[in-house]
């Protein structure tokens, strides 16, 4: 959140797209492991956005910031009103000088939980890096980076500093879905830079 505040008030433009939802509200209701069922997950979204804006909101509030809550569906993106109609938003949140917190709208949106391609915040960041015609797209992981194997089977997989194509053999090595808190993956990761 330092951060964030740091870039601008050095004058950039920031959006954060967060995860986190269904994951907050998992543990808000006690729920240990990842929900198989839609209605579940969708309850635990619910929960867990109201609760995730609530720390935003207090944390950002500490450093003097504004946050605004963003929730998009693919057919935001899809549909060239509602897509306009979100970059009219974004421009004047920024203008105003308010960041702007986006996620995908789990409650009425189950393409990130049912089929992770496109719903999957990698994907919306790059998305939104669109709408908002950013200059800079920075994801977060927590692993350092892509590996040329799996480190966790393979533990003589080294880092790639720099891919400067991505390629099928890209893919190939960026391996599937994440941990048991994301969907995304490294793979997810490439796909949006691509």
């Amino acid at each position: 959140i330092r951060l964030l505040t740091d870039l601008k008030n050095q004058g950039k433009e920031v959006v954060l797209v967060s995860s986190g939802a269904i994951a907050v509200g998992r543990k808000a209701m006690g729920i240990k492991e990842r929900p198989n069922d839609m209605s579940v997950k969708q309850a635990c979204a619910a929960v867990g956005q109201a609760r995730l804006m609530m720390v935003y909101q207090k944390l950002f509030g500490e450093y003097n910031q504004v946050a605004a809550q963003v929730l998009m569906t693919k057919y935001t993106m899809i549909n060239d009103i509602s897509r306009k109609n979100a970059q009219n938003t974004f421009r004047e949140l920024l203008q105003m000088g308010v960041i702007p917190i986006v996620n995908e709208n789990d409650t009425v949106s189950t393409d990130e939980m049912e089929y992770g391609n496109f719903g999957d915040n990698d994907t919306l960041s790059a998305t939104v890096a669109g709408i908002v015609d950013a200059d800079l797209l920075i994801i977060l992981s927590d692993i350092e980076g892509l590996y040329t194997a799996n480190p966790a089977t393979h533990p003589d997989a080294t880092l790639i500093e720099t891919v400067s194509e991505i390629t099928d053999e890209t893919y190939a090595i960026a391996g599937g879905a994440g941990s048991n808190m994301g969907t995304g993956g490294m793979y997810t990761k490439i796909k949006a830079a691509h």
